[in-house]
């Protein structure tokens, strides 16, 4: 009797998981249809949220500084871009764009005929333009120019204003990469006197003006494996007399070379045999330099790193 009933048991506990089969089918079904309704409007909701974000996006931007150029291309955003300052040379791209003045002397006119819905400057060129271009009602972002910090908040400004965040940060990284590998490659080298000559009249030792204390050159150079030379100065750049560079007796001299190529250029060993008693000149350690990416606060401090590397610990790059 046991066995039958435990087989009745058996068989009625079956029959009753059969008899609920095809309501439980219903509710799977209910639950499937509802799950895919919910994903159905999450996708939407997404789609048209993302539609919101590419319609904020500035369409029209205006970049017065080289070094904001560089960031916007680097980003993915230069196809926004719709003119550069006079002094924008990349990417090469920049030739076709129209040109709205140089660094201090924005031309208000030329701006406002472009209907941009972003201007980009530097921090120093804020008291220049900025008042003046918001008065047009047109958004500006000023970003900070002087320090490699600096150079990276840029970086994170920029892609914040123009929507490109992910790629602001991956720009960032690789950038950041770049430094920290030049800087364990230089640690425990010799730290030798290093002056980099930022401007000076071409083809003379005039108006000489270097990298000084707190500027992202000074700080690059240590990166590199040297030792920043020049006084402090209030703005990271300072004027330099000819007395002083002796005094300092370099040991390498950077010199960002300015005006004319080729047979009307100038020889910067010619120029700096001036001064024979400095160490950079009796051992010919003048090093010029003449990509003026070299002087600009964007993702090619990294590059810069690196170039400065090889001049001043040329047996790390035996090539």
């Amino acid at each position: 009797m046991y066995e039958i009933q435990n087989s009745n048991f058996e068989s009625g506990r079956c029959s009753n998981q059969v008899s609920l089969m095809p309501s439980m089918i219903k509710i799977s079904i209910s639950s499937l249809l509802l799950c895919v309704l919910l994903a159905a409007c999450g996708s939407h909701d997404s789609q048209k949220e993302s539609v919101a974000q590419q319609r904020k996006r500035p369409q029209r931007i205006v970049s017065l500084t080289p070094s904001a150029t560089e960031v916007l291309h680097g980003i993915g955003a230069f196809g926004r871009v719709v003119a550069v300052s006079d002094y924008c040379n990349f990417p090469p791209e920049t030739k076709n764009l129209p040109r709205v003045g140089g660094w201090q002397n924005t031309s208000l006119e030329r701006v406002a005929a472009l209907k941009p819905d972003l201007i980009v400057m530097t921090d120093a060129q804020a008291p220049f333009s900025k008042d003046r271009l918001e008065a047009l009602g047109i958004e500006t972002l000023a970003v900070p120019s002087r320090s490699l910090d600096d150079a990276f908040a840029a970086i994170k400004q920029i892609g914040k204003a123009t929507g490109n965040d992910t790629e602001a940060a991956r720009l960032a990284n690789e950038t950041r990469a770049k430094i920290e590998a030049v800087r364990e490659r230089t640690a425990t080298l010799a730290r030798p006197r290093v002056l980099c000559i930022v401007d000076r009249v071409p083809g003379t030792l005039r108006d000489l003006y270097a990298a000084t204390e707190g500027s992202f050159i000074a700080q690059l150079i240590e990166v590199a494996g040297g030792q920043a030379i020049a006084s402090p100065a209030k703005a990271g750049y300072g004027r330099i007399t000819k007395e002083a560079v002796v005094s300092l007796n370099p040991e390498i001299i950077i010199d960002m070379v300015q005006g004319a190529e080729g047979r009307l250029g100038e020889d910067p060993q010619a120029v700096w045999r001036e001064l024979p008693q400095i160490e950079a000149v009796r051992a010919a350690r003048i090093y010029p330099m003449r990509d003026a990416s070299v002087l600009h606060p964007s993702q090619f401090v990294g590059s810069t790193a690196e170039r400065f590397a090889e001049v001043i610990h040329p047996e790390l790059f035996p090539q």
